[in-house]
């Protein structure tokens, strides 16, 4: 008698990584996000890749010991040896957002090339932190002599000034508002989750503007997966699954939603469309 293992699929895999916040792999987790377009890859290369890169710091940070200089020599090495910065030729590509392809070519958005600042930072034994700051993923380093506010495209840093002056777009400046939220609590760290809910958020605007309708689906799958109680996606999905011809998974996802909805603006809108699905 022969025995058969099926290889899980890539969402599958995903779900195995991201269903508990207790150690969950951040960076395997983001590199498997790029098999929706790169079905072949191979994670474990990717993160051999990134082995090799902290080794190679690693050298670099040979009789360095204050933090200060640790981020100063871990600074230099990604922005200026490395040469890793924004795509500001093709901001919105998606494959901006790929951490295989952000390795390849050294360009990428903020949440990404954070993503990788970060495994650099881990193996330098700073304690850094990804932000999800309003408008521009950040990174944080806590050193003895205070904590640093870093743009992840240049390595710039932040005054408390600069970064007020950022949430104003948004509303949420200093004194715009009564309600307005202190900015120490927009400097929280990000959970691996948050970091990845950010990363399939960003695919997702790109997939839609796009109309690259199976790949979205891919994302919402992930998005789902991650956040199994963000009853949103589900609505999402339905959408796109109606766009595509698929009415059965659509009027599954639609049901979902509306079990949940409570009293949702839209509700009454998924609920007519729904019923021209079951017709």
């Amino acid at each position: 008698m022969s025995l058969r293992f099926d290889a899980p699929s890539s969402l599958q895999y995903f779900a195995t990584l991201v269903q508990s916040d207790e150690q969950l792999p951040l960076m395997e987790a983001a590199i498997c996000i790029a098999q929706d377009e790169f079905p072949e890859l191979d994670i474990q290369a990717v993160l051999a890749d990134i082995d090799q890169m902290q080794m190679r710091l690693t050298r670099h940070l040979a009789g360095v010991h204050t933090p200060l200089q640790r981020l100063k020599v871990v600074n230099h090495f990604f922005f200026g040896e490395m040469g890793f910065g924004g795509n500001v030729n093709n901001y919105y590509a998606p494959e901006n957002s790929y951490i295989p392809v952000v390795l390849a070519t050294r360009r990428g958005i903020p949440v990404s090339l954070a993503l990788v600042w970060l495994e650099l930072a881990q193996a330098a034994g700073l304690q850094a932190a990804g932000i999800s700051f309003p408008g521009h993923f950040l990174l944080k380093v806590g050193l003895p002599e205070g904590q640093v506010v870093m743009d992840p495209l240049t390595g710039t840093s932040f005054s408390a000034q600069e970064l007020a002056q950022r949430l104003e777009p948004f509303g949420l400046g200093r004194g715009r508002r009564e309600d307005s939220i202190p900015l120490g609590l927009h400097l929280q760290a990000a959970t691996p989750r948050d970091i990845l809910e950010r990363l399939l958020r960003n695919l997702k605007e790109i997939y839609f503007a796009q109309s690259q309708w199976a790949l979205l689906t891919a994302t919402l799958d992930r998005l789902i997966v991650l956040l199994p109680e963000d009853w949103a996606e589900y609505r999402d999905r339905g959408a796109v699954l109606a766009e595509q011809g698929r009415t059965r998974e659509a009027v599954a996802d639609w049901e979902t939603y509306l079990e949940h909805a409570g009293d949702r603006p839209d509700a009454g809108l998924i609920a007519n469309r729904l019923a021209v699905l079951r017709g």
